[in-house]
């Protein structure tokens, strides 16, 4: 059973476009650009203590944290690493969608509080970066910007 079936959509204080508006992530989109990737979000609340995905998990959503902390952690083969990233307001995680050929997830993500995230429909977001492409250029470079430290975390510090 997917870890996320239990919890219920919620009605934030802040809309999605005000969250993402404030990610780094987003950050040098147009406001039209924003409100469109926006538009492909819905606010989601996760009590404490509670895995938002964990690895092997189904890949479907690309989240912005807007508030709470989450722990990252990487998955290693079958088991998962030992330390992990803490995500707070405004990172992005589960970035999994937006990498061509990966199905299942590759890290557990696990609220150290409750948490409330932007879940942005991942297959959504691709088709909408395809259809754009200035959009997909400018997320996919932010993308890699994300990635390349936990590269480095994965060769064993060396990037």
């Amino acid at each position: 059973m997917n870890s996320r079936s239990s919890n219920s959509l919620l009605v934030s204080r802040e809309k999605p476009v005000e969250v993402l508006g404030q990610a780094r992530f987003f950050s040098g989109l147009s406001k039209s650009r924003l409100e469109r990737v926006a538009a492909l979000g819905r606010v989601r609340s996760f009590p404490q203590d509670t895995r938002i995905y964990t690895v092997g998990d189904e890949v479907d959503d690309f989240y912005v944290l807007a508030d709470g902390m989450v722990r990252f952690t990487l998955g290693l083969g079958k088991r998962e690493t030992s330390a992990g990233d803490i995500i707070r307001r405004g990172d992005v995680f589960g970035w999994a969608p937006l990498v061509e050929g990966h199905a299942r997830r590759i890290a557990t993500a696990y609220c150290l509080t409750p948490c409330e995230v932007v879940a942005i429909d991942g297959a959504a977001l691709n088709a909408l970066m395809e259809s754009d492409s200035a959009l997909g250029y400018a997320l996919m470079k932010k993308l890699a910007v994300l990635l390349t430290p936990w590269l480095g975390k994965l060769q064993g510090g060396k990037t």
